[in-house]
Parts: structure tokens; sequence; C-alpha cells
């Protein structure tokens, strides 16, 4: 478990996200180890103290540590953070040292549902860790804006509140606030769920829809998330707080699902959209996860199930949004 201040943290992950935080528990006085899975790429970001393919323009610290080896990375570290896709988090997990230190806790910032067996990532981290200490972050986060110090606010949720506090108080500085919360389901079901919604809201912007449509999708939005999270076990509030309601707003503004759907919109094809960007665009593979949870649980999820279509099955966007308009009218609290 953490301790006092200085902590030792490893941070997995170099896309934008882990260069951000790595780059922010340094400036803070930590002992970062910060692993990237490409030896040749950690070369490059050794050499430049840029990361160009994720993070651009933003200076890496030269005092920061930077490592291909994750056995050098995770073995001196009381705090791992987690900041790889969804759909790689197991397959790095495996390659972990065993046994981890007794004192491991591991805090996930990555956001969306495993492929497959559509599991929050905190299942995928207990189903390979066994019981650790765990805490999840999430939030309306850009990397960039936080790399440079423009002010944001996250939520962390763990079901062990010592551990919460303690992530809190080891990442908060003056324009970084965090916020605790226990619902872990929530928190982690707001930060995945947000992202086909933002494809939504790209695809609407796309088509031209204008301001209406947008502020309709992310209202109903919410609700689905809500509907789905109750279902699952989470708390309704949780989604109008920062990991739902919060980071929506911001993804359906910027962010690269809603220029995913974007592009969708204006009549690209989705494979060569992916292929013309080194981003993981997390929202794609959660769309089908979350259609599949909806299902198993009964739950009703209108936009989300459109989204899939148009990405999974080729649906037309124009007639998506017929589809959705086309609905038999409703009570606006069901």
């Amino acid at each position: 478990m953490l301790h006092a201040s200085p902590r030792s943290i490893a941070v997995l992950g170099d896309g934008g996200w882990g260069t951000t935080l790595a780059i922010h528990l340094h400036r803070l006085g930590h002992r970062v180890r910060w692993w990237g899975p490409f030896p040749a790429y950690v070369d490059l970001l050794k050499r430049r103290r840029r990361n160009p393919k994720f993070l651009p323009g933003v200076p890496i610290p030269r005092g920061l540590r930077i490592t291909a080896d994750v056995r050098e990375a995770v073995e001196p570290a009381a705090l791992l953070v987690l900041a790889i896709p969804a759909q790689y988090l197991r397959s790095v997990l495996r390659r972990l040292p065993r046994p981890l230190r007794a004192d491991t806790a591991i805090l996930n910032v990555a956001k969306g549902l495993e492929r497959g067996t559509s599991k929050r990532l905190s299942e995928v981290v207990s189903e390979e860790l066994g019981r650790i200490p765990l805490a999840v972050l999430s939030g309306p986060n850009i990397a960039v804006e936080i790399a440079r110090g423009a002010p944001a606010s996250a939520v962390v949720a763990s079901r062990n509140a010592r551990l919460a506090a303690l992530v809190q108080s080891a990442f908060m500085n003056d324009h970084l606030r965090l916020y605790t919360s226990a619902d872990v389901p929530g928190v982690e079901l707001g930060g995945a769920l947000k992202n086909p919604l933002a494809i939504a809201a790209g695809i609407s912007d796309g088509l031209g829809f204008g301001a209406n449509a947008k502020a309709a999708l992310v209202t109903r939005g919410v609700v689905e998330m809500a509907r789905l999270g109750a279902a699952l076990g989470a708390r309704r509030n949780t989604f109008w707080g920062l990991s739902g309601l919060g980071d929506l707003i911001t993804t359906c503004i910027a962010g690269r699902n809603h220029w995913l759907g974007e592009q969708l919109g204006r009549g690209r094809s989705l494979k060569p959209v992916l292929a013309s960007t080194p981003m993981v665009i997390e929202g794609v593979e959660t769309a089908r996860a979350a259609v599949a949870l909806a299902h198993r649980v009964s739950v009703e999820l209108p936009i989300i199930e459109q989204v899939s279509a148009i990405l999974f099955q080729g649906r037309n966007p124009r007639r998506a949004l017929q589809a959705l308009m086309a609905r038999s009218g409703k009570a606006e609290s069901a």
C-alpha cells in the first residue's frame, strides 16, 4: 500500500494519458518509472524527450526514468498506474513479474470494456492479479490539456476508502483536483460508455445536424449510461458526475471518439479511418461490448445500439438517426 510522499510509482503505457500522468507525477516529486511496450519507441522517447506519436509538443522532463523492461518499472513500485488500452490490458498484466510486492496497489486509468467478455477493466485486473488493493480513475481529462497545466478534475473510486484517499493526495495539485467515490462499477462504466456516445455526437456533427441534436444525444446518452449502470449494480447518481456527464460533455466536444464519428458522418468507412491514426479509439469495441452487456441484463441502449450497427453492420448513419427518431413515444423518465 502507498505510504508517505514521495512515493515509488510505475506508470505502464506510453500513450497520451500514460505520458501525461508520468510527467504529472514526476513533477509532483514522486519516484516515477514509466514503461512502454516497444523498445525501439522507448529509445526514441529517451532520445527526443518528446512523444511525437501520442502527445506531440509536450516536453518529457530529463529526470523521468523511461524503460521497456517491465520488471525494472514494476518491482520498486508501491503503486502501478495502468494506462493500457482496454484490449491489451490482460496481455500486459500477464507480463508482470510474480509475485508483486506485498504492499503493491493498482490504479487503472484506462477506459473501456474488454472485447469478447464485456468485462470492466477492474474485473480483468482482479482475474489476472487476484485480491489486490485496486482503484480506478476517470473523468473529463483530455491528456494534452493536463500535460500543459490547464485546470481539470477527475474522480478516483475504490472499495478501499484509504486507497482512494491516498491516490487523491498523491495526484492532486493546483491544476488537477480529484474527488473520491466508492462506486467502482459506476465510475468505470461512465468512463467506458461515454466513448460510443461521443462517436454518436461526432456522427451528428459530421452530418451537420447542429446543437439541438447534440444536446439531445448528450442528455439521452446519460440516461442510457445510468440505465445500464444501475442494472449492473452501479449508483445512478454517479452518471451525473465527473465520470459520467462530465466526461461525456468533454468527449462529445473533442477527442478521438468524436473525431471518428465525425469522419463516419462525412461518409468515410470505418477501416480506413482507424488505419489513418495511431490512436486506439476505445469507443469502437466498447459499443459492441455495451450492447452485449445490455442484452444480458435486458436493458435498452438505443443510441449505442445504433452506433454499433453503424460500426459493425454497415448501417447508414442517416438511417440510424431515422431509426432513433421513429421509436415509439415514451415518458422522459423511461
